[in-house]
C-alpha cells in the first residue's frame, strides 16, 4: 500500500530536507521550525501544521511535509488513526498566494495543485481514518483539507470559507472536496461569495462531524480516535475503502459492491472473531491481520 501510494509522488521535485530529532522533516532552508510535527502514541498519530506565522498556509513545502507524515509507516499495524490539527488561531489559510504569482511560472503552479490534490486523495485512500481537529479559521485549501478528512471535530469559534473568488482565483480544487461534503447550493454560495460559515452551519450542512467548546476539543477528538483503536484494523480499512468506492457508484452498483465486501469481511479472521466474541458474550481479541478464517 505505502509503496503504491509513494509511486504517485515520483514526479514531485523534492526541496531541501533536513531530518529532525522528532522525526519531522524540514523542507526549506529559511524555516527554523518544522512545518509539520508528527507524534505517535498508542496507535494515534498526531500531525500538527506548525507554521502559524504564515497562517499555516499550504505551501508546496507544507504539502510535501504533510504528505510524508501521512505516508510514513502507513501500513504498520501500530498505526490505527491520524489526527490533523494546527498550531495558532488559523487551522489553515489555504495556498500560499506568494507561490502563485506569474514569477513562479506555470510549471510550478501545476506542481502545487497536483501535490495538493495528491495529499487530499491520500487522506481518503489510506487504510486508517483521518480526523481533522480544528480550532480556528479554515479557508480555501484549508477548508478543502477539513472536507477531505473522514471526520472533523471543531470548536464553536471555528469558521470555514472559500474566499478565492475575492482575490481573483476561484476555489475550483477546494470545490471538489467541499462539493462532495455539503449540498450543492450551499457549496455554490460559499464559492461564489467567499463568505465564511460558522461551525454550527458547517455542522448543519455536513462539512464537519461535531462542534464542541474549545476546552473540550482535544478530549472529544481523542475519544473518537481511541474508539477507532478499539476496532480491528483490517476491518476498519476494508470498511473505509468500500465506503469511498460505493459512494461514487449508483445505487444498484453500490449494493453489489457492498454485498460482496460484507462476504469478504466475514472471511477475515477478525470478522469471525468478532462474531464468536458476540455469541460468547466476551470482548473480541483482534489479530489486526488480514488473514482469512475461510475462503
Amino acid at each position: 500500500m505505502a509503496r503504491n501510494l509513494l509511486c504517485r509522488a515520483v514526479n514531485v521535485v523534492q526541496l531541501c530536507r533536513l531530518t529532525l530529532p522528532t522525526g519531522t522533516r524540514l523542507y526549506t532552508q529559511t524555516q527554523t521550525e518544522p512545518l509539520t510535527v508528527k507524534q505517535q502514541n498508542n496507535g494515534i498519530r498526531r500531525i500538527i501544521l506548525n507554521n502559524p506565522r504564515k497562517r499555516n498556509a499550504l505551501s508546496l513545502s507544507m504539502l510535501e511535509s504533510l504528505r510524508e507524515n501521512i505516508l510514513t509507516d502507513v501500513d504498520s499495524d501500530d498505526l490505527r488513526v491520524i489526527i490533523i490539527s494546527a498550531n495558532g488561531p488559523v487551522f489553515s489559510s489555504g495556498h500560499d498566494l506568494k507561490e502563485l504569482t506569474s514569477a513562479q511560472g506555470r510549471e510550478y503552479h501545476t506542481q502545487v495543485f497536483e501535490t495538493c490534490a495528491e495529499v487530499m486523495t491520500l487522506i481518503q485512500d489510506i487504510p486508517v481514518p483521518v480526523i481533522a481537529m480544528v480550532n480556528g479559521v479554515a479557508t480555501a485549501a484549508g477548508c478543502q483539507l477539513v472536507a477531505s478528512c473522514d471526520v472533523a471535530v471543531v470548536t464553536e469559534k471555528s469558521t470555514f470559507a472559500t474566499p478565492g473568488v475575492n482575490v481573483g482565483l476561484f476555489c475550483s480544487t477546494p470545490a471538489v472536496a467541499i462539493g462532495r461534503a455539503v449540498p450543492r447550493k450551499v457549496a455554490m454560495e460559499m464559492l461564489f461569495t467567499g463568505a465564511p460559515i460558522s461551525a454550527h452551519d458547517a455542522l448543519l450542512h455536513g462539512l464537519v462531524s461535531k462542534v464542541v467548546p474549545e476546552e473540550r476539543l482535544e478530549e472529544e477528538t481523542l475519544a473518537i480516535a481511541r474508539r477507532v483503536c478499539q476496532a480491528s484494523r483490517p476491518v476498519v480499512a476494508l470498511g473505509k475503502a468500500t465506503f469511498q468506492r460505493q459512494m461514487a457508484q449508483g445505487r444498484d452498483a453500490a449494493y453489489a459492491t457492498a454485498s460482496k465486501v460484507m462476504v469478504d469481511n466475514l472471511a477475515l479472521r477478525d470478522g469471525q472473531e468478532g462474531i464468536r466474541a458476540f455469541v460468547e458474550k466476551r470482548k473480541p481479541v483482534w489479530s489486526h491481520k488480514t488473514e482469512k478464517a475461510h475462503d
